[in-house]
């Protein structure tokens, strides 16, 4: 995984948007859920996953969940920035008229035919924030909460993995949505070094976005080694010194769903930022 930073800032395709960034800082900004329907599930280097897995994600073992809701879309700018009066994000859009003399000279100098969006579309750009500490994100989420009076916290790594292999309408596939990368995933072969707005590509099975690449995404759980043990709502160990964050980013390879990733929880990257679950009761 490359953890260098990038420092040339290029927007390279604008698909219809599903997410406005224009939020006032007085206003709790919106975070569409989906629900996910509890079930059992085998967590872990499956054989859909391939025969490459590293020995964090042995052995697999049974979990069952119970309800919940997880992000439809990773956390955006606009709305980190709503809640925290700040951005920390290393990317950002360029201006709509560099972006379009860009676009137009990309398209004709590969012959390509990206999409240039209108300037209402490019100023609703929702790209995902990113350059976030998990202590970081742990504030961010207790100053939602207050704005609006709800629970959101990060997923476990069980509710992320579940999510993103489609929970019971699971079709197993490798990555969050395909077994094609590029159909569900913003990765290293086609990100052109650098985040795009969340939900320009498919979703997965649940109707989520991102949950392969884009950015990586941190989870609660401490990161400790998996065991053979069945588990039920597992919260990870109750201690440790790293934590764990999934899914694959644009600068990765295509990332498998069950890949585990881990890092101090003071530190950042340009490459990963936060999706938001919330329980079902």
């Amino acid at each position: 995984m490359k953890r260098e930073m990038v420092k040339t800032i290029i927007p390279v395709m604008m698909l219809p948007l599903l997410l406005a960034a224009t939020v006032s800082r007085a206003q709790a900004p919106e975070i569409e859920m989906v629900f996910v329907k509890g079930g059992t599930f085998m967590m872990g280097c499956t054989a859909d996953q391939g025969k490459d897995c590293n020995s964090s994600e042995r052995p697999v073992h049974q979990v069952t969940l119970s309800d919940y809701y997880i992000g439809k879309y990773e956390v955006t700018q606009a709305q980190w920035e709503a809640v925290m009066g700040e951005n920390p994000s290393h990317f950002t859009a360029l201006i709509w008229e560099d972006m379009e003399a860009f676009l137009r000279r990309l398209n004709e100098r590969n012959r390509t035919s990206y999409a240039i969006p209108s300037k209402s579309q490019w100023e609703k750009a929702a790209l995902p924030v990113e350059s976030v500490s998990w202590k970081a994100a742990q504030e961010f989420i207790r100053r939602l909460n207050i704005l609006t009076g709800k629970k959101y916290r990060l997923p476990t790594e069980a509710e992320w993995e579940y999510a993103a292999r489609g929970g019971a309408e699971s079709r197993h596939y490798q990555f969050s949505g395909s077994n094609n990368p590029n159909e569900v995933s913003w990765y290293g072969n086609n990100s052109e070094g650098q985040t795009h707005p969340v939900g320009t590509k498919k979703a997965n099975e649940l109707g989520i976005y991102d949950m392969t690449g884009n950015v990586w995404e941190w989870c609660s759980d401490w990161f400790t080694p998996y065991d053979y043990a069945t588990q039920t709502n597992p919260q990870g160990a109750a201690t440790g010194t790293i934590r764990t964050f999934r899914g694959g980013s644009w600068n990765s390879i295509a990332q498998r769903i069950s890949i585990r990733e881990d890092d101090l929880p003071d530190n950042t990257r340009n490459n990963l930022g936060l999706r938001l679950a919330i329980s079902s009761q």
